[in-house]
């Protein structure tokens, strides 16, 4: 028996609907080779096809009957031998690119099979939920700001299986929702998307449960808490910090809270130390960090998922005006680390080293901080991988396993005692750069940050990987804000074990 399970499509968001009704759909076949046609008239049923073009590629064939007239969309996975999870990412943004691109296309029906699951030694479950999220997340767009808006012609996507996977569906639509969050944060300008805004996202999140604690502190807060560190970088702006914290109860009160940090710049000019002007428009994504810890806080809350699970964000602007802080300034962070500050536009980590010292509050079992913290790790690991940086070794290893799984790509990274060197004041404790020649300077910053924890700690420098340069492929598709790494960090915790 084939079971069908609908998703609706309507103004950027998708929701779960039942219904096995019949419909004239266009149906998506995932297969292989010479395969394909005896694959199609299997699953479709006796209808005649009489394709002449070549089906090794994504393309849109017409079947006929003697009333009906459905459209079949073939893609060959290629050689059944070779078949990876990358190649089936590619085949899944092809089918989204396809249907983006063609408006006549209003219901998908996409036949999922067993098979390609067991090739990919991966189960029923997990691989139908991948493959669903996958498709919508490239199916993303952003025109919130258009007066034309993009209009999707998709409103109606069927999932047809022989297995029941009705959670697989609903777990897609709280994934998407965190995904969708983060990618909207980010997209959104700086003009709007100040700190004031992302702390009004974050207790918007706050009413999904009575399970959530939400805290939001303002500048004098932050101050009688002695995160002068953080408050250093917001001295340049009129907009006002913000330090945002989500508190989700959802495990045994024996758990230690899991504790995800981003940093929330939502502007970065570079301070006095500013930046040349060419793509300084691309600084509205120095919040990714903060965005994403929203996203992935979300979408656990609508898991359910049973984890003490806490989040800090930091959210200020990097901005210019007479009150800004110099190059040469000293500030004495939460911890009583005094640091001095060499360069203006290493703001990312005098926030987060403050909130590092917070988070030690709240007893831990572990932090991981995430930041698109330095130009250095894109110069290191170009866009393919965020930078990894640790002090535990299980935890490092849990992180590349979860990365393995959802190909959101890490790449670890070094913290010798050499790196030492560039983080030493002769006035200070703690200089917040190394050297002026940029060498090292990625684990430069996570050695500085390492300065500032006592507990089970990883940093991921994800500059690299955040956004796409403000570029949209296409009809807008894969634009601008990437959402990584949403699904390393999801799969992270969905896997997590207590130790």
């Amino acid at each position: 028996m084939q079971h069908k399970r609908n998703i609706h499509i309507q103004n950027h968001k998708i929701e779960l609907i039942n219904s096995n009704k019949p419909s004239s759909s266009t149906y998506v076949i995932f297969s292989f080779g010479d395969t394909l046609l005896p694959n199609a008239k299997k699953l479709i049923g006796k209808i005649h096809i009489n394709p002449l073009e070549d089906l090794s590629k994504v393309g849109n064939i017409a079947l006929t009957s003697n009333t009906n007239k459905k459209n079949l969309l073939i893609v060959s996975l290629g050689n059944k031998t070779e078949l990876d999870l990358s190649k089936l990412f590619k085949a899944i943004k092809a089918v989204a690119s396809f249907v983006n691109n063609n408006h006549n296309i209003a219901e998908l029906d996409l036949i999922y099979e067993d098979s390609i699951a067991k090739l990919l030694k991966s189960t029923t479950s997990n691989l139908a939920e991948q493959v669903i999220f996958n498709f919508f997340n490239n199916l993303y767009y952003f025109d919130n700001f258009k007066n034309n808006k993009n209009q999707l012609s998709l409103n109606k996507f069927n999932l047809i299986s022989e297995n029941e996977l009705q959670q697989e569906i609903q777990n897609v639509i709280s994934l998407i929702n965190g995904m969708y969050l983060i990618r909207n944060l980010g997209n959104t300008p700086a003009n709007v998307a100040t700190p004031n805004y992302i702390a009004d996202a974050a207790v918007k999140i706050s009413k999904l449960s009575n399970k959530i604690e939400c805290k939001i502190l303002d500048k004098k807060e932050i101050k009688n808490l002695g995160m002068n560190s953080f408050l250093a970088v917001s001295q340049g702006s009129d907009e006002e910090p913000k330090l945002i914290t989500l508190n989700y109860k959802g495990g045994t009160n024996k758990q230690k809270p899991i504790v995800l940090i981003g940093k929330g710049v939502t502007f970065d000019c570079g301070g006095i130390s500013i930046k040349p002007s060419a793509n300084m428009n691309e600084m509205k994504y120095d919040m990714m960090g903060a965005a994403t810890v929203l996203g992935v806080f979300q979408t656990i809350v609508e898991l359910q998922l049973p984890i003490n699970l806490r989040v800090i964000a930091p959210c200020t602007e990097n901005l210019i005006n007479g009150k800004a802080v110099k190059p040469g300034d000293i500030v004495t962070s939460m911890s009583g680390k005094t640091i001095e500050i060499l360069n203006t536009d290493a703001e990312g980590r005098l926030a987060l080293c403050d909130a590092l010292t917070y988070a030690e509050q709240f007893n831990p079992e572990l932090v991981i901080d995430i930041a698109t913290l330095t130009g250095a790790c894109i110069i290191a690991l170009g866009h393919a991988a965020s930078g990894l940086y640790g002090n535990d070794d299980k935890l490092i290893k849990d992180i590349i396993k979860a990365s393995n799984n959802t190909l959101d790509k890490v790449w670890h990274m070094p913290l010798f005692d050499e790196y030492d060197e560039g983080i030493t004041s002769s006035v200070a404790d703690l200089a917040n750069i190394g050297n002026w020649t940029g060498a090292g300077g990625s684990a430069i910053a996570a050695k500085f940050l390492s300065k500032f924890v006592h507990y089970k700690w990883a940093h991921l420098d994800i500059a690299g990987v955040a956004h796409n340069k403000g570029q949209y492929d296409g009809k807008m598709i894969n634009g601008g804000a990437t959402g990584r790494p949403f699904s390393l960090i999801i799969d992270f915790l969905r896997n997590y074990n207590y130790s």
